[in-house]
């Protein structure tokens, strides 16, 4: 009698296909199981976001544990939160990179998908050297600017210095990852992640705290950890996108500027980059809205909680992302209907995600928040920050799975605007209300953030469900 049942056959199938999505096949997502295109492409796309988070964390850990933590903790969180001007120049370049490189490869065009993913690759590195150049020279304004006290900027300036001058290296790590996604290889943007972490997890205690010959440069060490490690996830990709076996085949006639090609991905990009700027200039408001109002103790709890509360996102922002390639590769093949369903399907695994990780955060804060910090005053601000925040989970999931459909689509004015109404109308005036006419201080921060996430999900189902992203030409 076989004692293999329906229920095993389906285990060793789900490990059969995840085994898959991590060994990376290239095939044709227009075609087949909708359900198995959405595993594919997520799962290591949630695992790279997942490493992606890592570098915070890791950063927060090793300078948690420093002398005057609070100091260390608040330069890492403003800087992370400096920093997330150029990941949205990175994000809106990638986010162009992998519409025009999916709709291409879906219309079974790799020479145009390969020539676009270059050129973005090129203007990318262009717009983003002036920025390199600011941070290095204004480092210290930077860090007072965001409410930091004298004391922490002085500290922190030769971190944020390192990290905003190597900025170029976050770009291209961002924007190649999204040349891969775009051409259905998710897994080579994975593993480039991965061994910029474990590089990172190696180098931070022993560039922090020292070792033998090798001196302990504190704060400093995490930045010159976190920068070796993402240039070798770089190096890594470059690697694979020069040695022609993938379906993208680079030659070096490619980096000539094309025009035409980069007009075509200034439009997408330019609204794309716009619309993370939008959220990343809401979310520094509000970091030097709780330094303001909270003390360096207040400011460090938020980014102690935030740092968390985006570990746990950062793979449901993956999730989403397979749906941005899923639509791009099907509305190339003219399959409409396909992508949408595509979208339904990723909706769903992100909903089962984010209220299981909820359930996590609720019932488990006050432990990962206690790995990060021994300060009692940074831990109950902390927690305190993670419940209030967490509420939204479900809805963070959704709304992120509807942008990304949208920017998937070509349609990056769209997701634009409803960041615009959402956190700049909505979100900012609400934090600042609360904060500080109502005197709730840090906590009505907290606050605002569920609850202007809650109106950007909404609105962005309705429009959704409009179905104008189906008709975008790219």
């Amino acid at each position: 009698m076989s004692t293999h049942t329906p229920t095993t056959g389906n285990i060793t199938k789900l490990i059969a296909l995840i085994r898959q999505s991590i060994k990376g096949e290239e095939m044709d997502f227009t075609e087949g199981s909708i359900r198995k295109a959405v595993v594919l492409l997520a799962i290591p796309m949630m695992l790279e976001m997942a490493m992606e988070s890592v570098f915070a964390l890791v950063d927060l850990y090793f300078v948690g544990h420093l002398h005057n933590s609070s100091h260390a903790i608040q330069t890492v969180g403003l800087t992370e939160s400096v920093l997330t001007i150029i990941y949205s120049l990175a994000i809106g370049m990638s986010m162009a990179a992998t519409a025009v490189v999916a709709r291409r490869v879906g219309e079974k065009d790799p020479v145009a998908a390969a020539k676009a993913g270059m050129q973005a690759i090129l203007l990318a590195v262009a717009v983003n050297l002036s920025i390199s150049i600011a941070g290095l020279i204004y480092a210290t304004d930077i860090l007072l600017l965001m409410g930091a006290s004298a004391e922490t900027a002085s500290q922190g300036t030769p971190f944020i210095r390192i990290m905003m001058g190597s900025s170029t290296i976050i770009v291209l790590l961002f924007l190649i990852n999204g040349i891969f996604r775009g051409a259905g290889n998710a897994a080579i943007a994975m593993k480039s992640l991965w061994i910029a972490n474990i590089a990172n997890i190696i180098l931070c205690p022993l560039l922090i705290n020292g070792l033998g010959p090798v001196p302990a440069y504190g704060l400093t060490g995490a930045a010159i950890a976190t920068c070796i490690g993402r240039g070798l996830g770089v190096c890594y990709q470059i690697y694979h996108l020069a040695n022609g076996k993938g379906i993208l085949k680079i030659k070096l006639s490619y980096f000539s500027p094309q025009i035409e090609q980069i007009k075509a991905l200034l439009k997408i990009a330019t609204p794309g980059i716009f619309q993370f700027v939008i959220a990343s200039c809401s979310w520094i408001f509000l970091a030097q809205l709780v330094a303001s109002t909270g003390s360096d103790h207040g400011s460090a709890g938020y980014q102690t909680a935030l740092r968390l509360m985006m570990f746990f996102m950062l793979p449901a922002w993956g999730m989403s992302n397979a749906a941005a390639t899923l639509v791009g590769q099907n509305l190339g093949a003219k399959k409409l209907d396909r992508a949408e369903q595509s979208v339904m399907k990723t909706m769903k695994y992100v909903v089962i995600y984010m209220a299981t990780v909820m359930l996590i955060t609720f019932s488990l804060s006050h432990y990962f928040i206690s790995f990060f910090t021994n300060d009692v005053m940074i831990r109950t601000v902390a927690q305190q920050a993670l419940h209030i925040m967490s509420i939204g989970y479900i809805l963070y999931g959704l709304g992120m799975v509807l942008m990304s459909t949208f920017n998937g689509a070509g349609d990056t004015w769209t997701p634009t605007w409803v960041n615009f109404f959402g956190f700049w109308m909505f979100q900012i005036p609400l934090a600042y209300f609360l904060a500080k006419y109502m005197e709730m201080g840090p906590i009505g921060v907290f606050i605002a953030i569920p609850t202007a996430e809650t109106g950007i999900a909404i609105t962005g189902y309705i429009l959704f469900r409009r179905g104008k992203w189906k008709s975008i030409k790219v």
